[in-house]
């Protein structure tokens, strides 16, 4: 493989990740980190850098000396509206915002590849570094996807990373096909009217609607293995009537249940479904009903070329990979990326034994950064077809 990192390069990563983890910024909001990452990629000598694409976006590019395929990778710039509880020396300094997803970690690892490439350039072709803002949203890709300066491109493959605990440290998890969940986050407004506590019978209060709701989007799971063709899931995720007040009797209450589905078409049906209960039960009960959507995610789909890309990438580098533990419950918002080009996300086992994603004891593994750089590299080096020797001094 043409490309790697000195020990010496290695060893500067885990300070930059700790520097990104001390000031995370939640999705919307990434304008520092994102300044970080543009300074960062100015000084390792990118060119096209641009700031600003579907907020906070930023791109960068490495030029090889000859034409050939364009190489995309991506990364997210946004943390987590949760309370830190590490007791790290590096922990956030931002209260209630914690990189607890590892996008810090997914960011190093470009910088990491940027440092590699700013020593040895590709011989023919280039490399796109894009740093995402919003991914927790489901906002951040279709906004990069729409700017107009990205318009033009079209790679040969895109690929991306998302640590997973519960996985061996650096083992990989990878397959074609669907391989995170579309999901889609419902919000049901019930509207009655409010009366005095003593005269309730004065008012219509949504507690017996409540109740019923309640019990029958529980209904709408399908207790089936995730790769079943009817998998789905409604989670109640937020519950509230009323006034906190022992003087009212309530006039309105809300729910949150997020839907979950391994297929886009699956989601259609289910969210129909969602609606149709929700009307049902409001009019049975002579209540109102609003229903709106939020932190909409497609299905990520692999692309089966830019899997076999990556299979043999890492391969080449001896990375262990298999299928363990794919498709994924949670949803990522990369495919849709598709929209430009194949992509391809691999998942990198964060250790057996690691806090789970989104738990407030969660950090990134260090040791992970340079094996998702090195399956990087690897990837970049078959796509372009660049088989130069590696250089001395690398790893």
């Amino acid at each position: 493989m043409p490309y790697a990192l000195s020990p010496s390069d290695l060893s500067e990563l885990p300070a930059f990740r700790r520097r990104l983890h001390r000031s995370p910024e939640i999705s919307g909001a990434e304008r520092q980190t994102a300044a970080l990452i543009a300074s960062t990629l100015a000084a390792l000598g990118a060119t096209g850098i641009e700031t600003g694409i579907g907020g906070h976006g930023v791109t960068g590019f490495f030029e090889g000396a000859e034409d050939g395929p364009l190489v995309l990778l991506r990364a997210e710039l946004d943390a987590l509206p949760i309370l830190e509880q590490t007791g790290l020396n590096y922990a956030s300094e931002r209260e209630g915002w914690a990189h607890l997803c590892g996008h810090d970690g997914h960011m190093t690892a470009l910088i990491g590849v940027a440092k590699a490439l700013a020593q040895r350039p590709p011989a023919r072709g280039r490399v796109g570094l894009l740093f995402q803002p919003a991914e927790e949203t489901g906002q951040g890709a279709a906004a990069m996807v729409q700017d107009p300066r990205l318009a033009d491109l079209r790679p040969a493959a895109i690929f991306a990373q998302h640590n997973l605990p519960g996985l061996l440290l650096g083992k990989v998890a990878l397959r074609a096909g669907p391989v995170a969940c579309a999901s889609c986050g419902l919000k049901i407004a019930l509207r009655g009217r409010p009366a005095h506590a003593s005269q309730p019978e004065t008012g219509l209060s949504p507690r017996a609607a409540l109740s019923d709701l309640l019990d029958a989007l529980d209904q709408l799971n399908a207790r089936v293995p995730i790769d079943d063709a009817g998998f789905a899931m409604a989670t109640i995720t937020h519950c509230a009537m009323g006034a906190p007040a022992f003087g009212i009797s309530p006039g309105a209450a809300d729910i949150w249940v997020t839907l979950r589905t391994l297929e886009d078409a699956r989601m259609t049906e289910l969210r129909s479904r969602a609606e149709a209960i929700a009307r049902q039960i409001a009019d049975r009960h002579g209540l109102e009903v609003d229903l709106s959507d939020h932190d909409v995610f497609a299905s990520t789909v692999n692309d089966p070329a830019a899997v076999d890309l990556l299979r043999g990438a890492l391969d080449a580098c001896g990375i262990a990979h298999s299928e363990h533990g794919q498709p994924w419950r949670p949803s990522e918002d990369f495919g849709q990326f598709a929209a430009l080009g194949p992509v391809a996300m691999m998942f990198t086992g964060a250790g057996e034994d690691h806090a789970p994603l989104h738990d407030p004891a969660y950090d990134f593994p260090d040791d992970l950064t340079p094996i998702a750089v090195r399956a990087f590299l690897s990837a970049i080096a078959l796509t372009l077809g660049d088989d130069r020797p590696q250089t001395q001094g690398g790893q």
